[in-house]
């Protein structure tokens, strides 16, 4: 596996020789892109048309408990089987500055892959798909740039799927309660835009 691991990181790997442009624009989707999931994910709460605010806010609620339970995995796993970043081991070129901490599985990835499949599950089809494509782009660019292993980016696709299993069973057990809480919290923290119909109800 690690025999692939650097084949495929090679493969993908910028050079000096790599265009300018290209350098740039992985940069931009390997440090901002990732900005849409709390875009996202707070327009979904707060706007929206009125009858489609309750499946909205379910996909916001069932996302972020995918997003914890798989980020807090990550972070387990990274601890439990250490790899390091590319640029540890000499390997490749690095375009990108990043801590020389543990790579398996990759954290953008495994954020931005679990976001695409709560929307491929749970949203639409399009979304869903649109999504996957950004999770893609990251996975990419931060393998360009030098600062992540392929495998990391597969471990954090494995992570995602299951972080939105694990986001559906407790939704199956305790949605209805989770739903009740954060209405009441929600209610009681944002009453003032409420009542001046900023955001929505």
């Amino acid at each position: 596996m690690e025999q692939l691991n650097h084949l495929l990181f090679y493969w993908i790997n910028a050079t000096p020789q790599s265009p300018q442009f290209m350098i740039e624009l992985a940069t931009f989707v390997a440090r901002d892109l990732i900005a849409i999931v709390p875009i996202l994910i707070v327009f979904l709460w707060f706007w929206g048309d009125q009858e489609r605010m309750s499946s909205q806010r379910e996909l916001v609620s069932k996302t972020a408990i995918a997003l914890m339970f798989a980020m807090l995995t990550t972070k387990c796993i990274s601890m439990l089987f250490p790899h390091t970043r590319p640029f540890v081991d000499g390997f490749g070129y690095t375009f990108l500055q990043h801590a020389p901490d543990d790579s398996f599985p990759s954290d953008h990835g495994t954020a931005m892959f679990t976001f695409a499949l709560a929307f491929l599950l749970w949203h639409r089809t399009w979304s869903g798909v649109v999504l996957m494509g950004v999770a893609v782009a990251i996975a990419w660019s931060r393998i360009y740039l030098g600062i992540h292993w392929p495998l990391d980016m597969v471990g954090g696709l494995l992570v995602g799927m299951l972080g939105c299993l694990f986001g559906q069973l407790m939704w199956n057990y305790f949605g209805q309660h989770i739903s009740a809480l954060l209405e009441r919290v929600y209610r009681l923290c944002f009453s003032f835009p409420i009542r001046k119909g900023w955001i929505r109800d």
